[in-house]
């Protein structure tokens, strides 16, 4: 899934979704390839899929914040179209839920907070082991 975007700094970006298992990614690329920012979750199946964001990184010198608002905004409206539960591990994903969770769930998203057991679903994830 691939979506343009511009972001008022004037720049044409790419954000695309990678759905690589264990861990799938969103990506974000200048209009040159250049990579700007990447937002890492792993999805647990259940009643309702969840996913787990617990890894955000954007280049600071390439919008920083906006960039931030930029990729967590996309994931977020993903989530909502896939029926998603978001599991925001990650404190950018975590801190724009707690500024903007009400309207997230008025959108129909739903999140919830992270647990112990969360932890260990992104430790054998990034060691291979799920």
């Amino acid at each position: 899934m691939t979506q343009e975007l511009t972001g008022s700094f004037g720049a044409s970006l790419t954000v695309e979704l990678d759905p690589a298992a264990p861990i799938s990614s969103y990506h974000v690329r200048r209009a040159d390839g250049t990579p700007v920012g990447t937002a890492d979750f792993v999805v647990v199946s259940g009643v309702r899929e969840e996913r787990i964001f617990f890894h955000t990184d954007v280049c600071q010198d390439f919008g920083g914040r906006e960039l931030v608002e930029l990729l967590v905004s996309k994931a977020l409206t993903d989530s909502i179209h896939e029926a998603a539960t978001v599991v925001p591990l990650c404190p950018m994903f975590a801190r724009h839920l707690r500024v903007h969770g009400d309207a997230f769930v008025a959108r129909g998203g739903e999140f919830r907070q992270p647990t112990a057991d969360d932890i260990g679903v992104i430790t054998r994830a990034t060691l291979g082991e799920a």
